[in-house]
């Protein structure tokens, strides 16, 4: 199933954004649902920088609304042409007057609950906030004839993917509910683009998304207990927990332990950037789903060894059991994305452990920890 990349090999290459498509995005109006949270906000940063207008919604539920201040403040003068509202998508009556105040030319839909551990303990929770809220947002968009969405898919989709690279042809499964919410409103979407050929619609089924933005002003800043690797790693590091548990070690991969596709955070905001493009420039797009990941896997202990000499300390670890339906390997085949998007991961795991460790150690408690006006 593949061979992890070792530390210190690139996890992508570069493709550079043409002037071209600065072009196609200059002055578009985005709305991005879910604006203040970890990749929502990267983006906000990256579509601002490429001249869009950006309106960023967000219940905050997991999030914080400094994370806006601090996207202002990176973009520099591009920051007044971003607006934010406290919004719930389940409030029907405040995104529409968000829709009547704004005039979209696109949609990028990130907002939902994304525990898996919660919502195997809520499913009915998941399933009412993530579906509804998505079926508001759509309707909402088909009233006010704004039909380009780029949705927030995830790897989930694929369960236990039966060969690895996984790719967008294989069947789909999800195997809790936080990854069926995906898979269904996937097919919400596909049901929608197939009864009107003028929605233009494209699933990003992103892998494991690591890292900050490299200024350190931005980054992943889970509310509670963290429920992916970094923020686990990045949180002992700077002293806030005691060490890191290792699920497996027994793994048949190179060191034991399992192996992921890990993507740097700007690569998936760049990734989003070429979406949005995509549905400007193709009017026969349908509903197009791609994977975002680098197509090389890193285990754990890779990443791990990879922080601590971003960090230059070591980061204490326990090996526990394997969770229940783990797989041993997981990555992406990227061959859609280069060809339809023009787009690849070019950032290395280096660059994302550096980019975190810079996050972290500069705002130990995530956006609590200071103010932009702190940072002035």
């Amino acid at each position: 199933m593949g061979v992890a990349c070792s530390v210190g090999k690139q996890i992508g290459r570069s493709i550079p954004m043409e002037t071209e498509d600065e072009q196609i995005l200059a002055g578009v109006c985005v709305l991005v649902t879910g604006g203040a949270g970890y990749i929502g906000s990267h983006t906000c940063l990256r579509l601002l920088e490429r001249g869009c207008d950006v309106v960023s919604v967000d219940n905050l539920c997991n999030s914080s609304e400094e994370a806006m201040h601090r996207v202002r403040k990176l973009a520099k003068d591009k920051g007044s042409r971003l607006s934010f509202y406290k919004v719930d998508l389940l409030d029907f009556a405040a995104l529409e007057e968000i829709f009547v105040k704004h005039r979209f030319d696109a949609v990028i839909h990130f907002a939902g609950l994304k525990a898996v551990g919660e919502s195997v303990q809520q499913p009915l929770k998941y399933y009412h906030n993530n579906l509804t809220s998505t079926m508001h947002l759509i309707q909402t968009m088909e009233k006010h004839d704004c039909k380009k969405l780029v949705f927030s898919s995830s790897a989930t989709v694929y369960g236990q993917p039966e060969t690895v690279p996984a790719d967008e042809d294989a069947t789909l499964g999800a195997t809790n509910p936080y990854g069926r919410t995906k898979l269904f409103i996937e097919e919400i979407f596909r049901d929608v683009s197939a009864s009107d050929e003028s929605w233009r619609i494209v699933l990003l089924r992103y892998f494991n998304p690591v890292g900050a933005h490299p200024s350190g002003m931005i980054g992943e800043d889970p509310v509670g207990i963290p429920n992916n690797l970094m923020p686990f790693i990045q949180q002992v590091a700077v002293g806030r927990r005691k060490e890191l548990t290792v699920f497996g070690n027994d793994y048949a991969t190179p060191d034991g332990t399992g192996v992921r596709d890990y993507i740097h955070v700007m690569d998936l905001a760049d990734g989003h950037v070429a979406a949005v493009s995509k549905c400007r420039t193709s009017k026969d797009l349908g509903c197009l789903a791609v994977n975002l990941g680098t197509g090389k896997g890193s285990s754990v202990l890779e990443l791990l060894r990879a922080y601590e000499v971003a960090a230059k300390k070591k980061i204490p670890y326990k090996i526990a059991r394997r969770r229940p339906g783990d797989n041993a390997e997981v990555y992406a085949k990227t061959d859609l994305a280069e060809s339809d998007l023009n787009w690849r991961a070019s950032r290395t795991i280096e660059d994302a452990c550096a980019d975190s460790w810079k996050w972290i150690s500069h705002n130990p408690d995530g956006y609590r920890s200071v103010t932009v006006e702190d940072l002035s």
